[in-house]
């Protein structure tokens, strides 16, 4: 983790330089010149538009992901954490039933839904779809079929606001009719 720290912190600041400011620099300037000069070179950085790069150990970042999620726009990190955060952050929203999924790179990208199979349901019509269908939602918007992927927002949002939704939903609502995977499905498209 060190090591992916140090990786990242030297990318950044190569393939990016004059539009980032880093940690490690301000810990080199606070080194050569004292903790005042490394705050007004940051504050100078960030007033001219450069974006602050910083890190934070795991179980910090897990409890900041949830207090100040303002402060986080993008997270990079090792895949074990990233399963972590990714869980704590999806129960911000209701929980990784309903948590998409992309991973992009300048040419090629791949949505999926953001849990595993869920083998003590599988073959029930119990899981929830939602993650699946907003990872397609995020691969139309992706695609530029904006319409496509608002229809699918506004039937996801439709069937959660009527409280028509599967059992993992249901046990966090008043008054909830519990669906199967496909009565949700039919429900979505109802609200679309």
């Amino acid at each position: 983790e060190g090591s992916f720290k140090s990786w990242g912190y030297a990318m950044a600041e190569r393939e990016f330089g004059d539009k980032v400011y880093t940690w490690a620099q301000w810990e080199k300037t606070k080194a050569d010149k004292g903790q005042d000069a490394a705050n007004a070179e940051q504050d100078a950085a960030l007033k001219g538009g450069a974006i602050l790069i910083k890190d934070a150990i795991a179980d910090i970042a897990l409890q900041q992901v949830l207090t100040r999620p303002k402060d986080f726009d993008v997270i990079a990190t090792l895949n074990l954490n990233g399963d972590f955060v990714s869980d704590a952050l999806a129960a911000q929203v209701g929980g990784i039933g309903i948590a998409p999924g992309a991973n992009l790179s300048d040419d090629i990208a791949v949505f999926e839904a953001t849990h595993g199979t869920a083998p003590m349901i599988a073959g029930q019509n119990k899981a929830n779809p939602g993650s699946i269908i907003l990872s397609a939602e995020m691969m139309l918007r992706h695609m530029g079929w904006l319409e496509a992927a608002d229809l699918v927002v506004k039937g996801i949002s439709g069937a959660i606001s009527a409280k028509t939704v599967t059992f993992d939903f249901a046990n966090e609502m008043d008054d909830a009719v519990v669906q199967t995977t496909a009565e949700f499905g039919d429900r979505i498209i109802e609200n679309m």
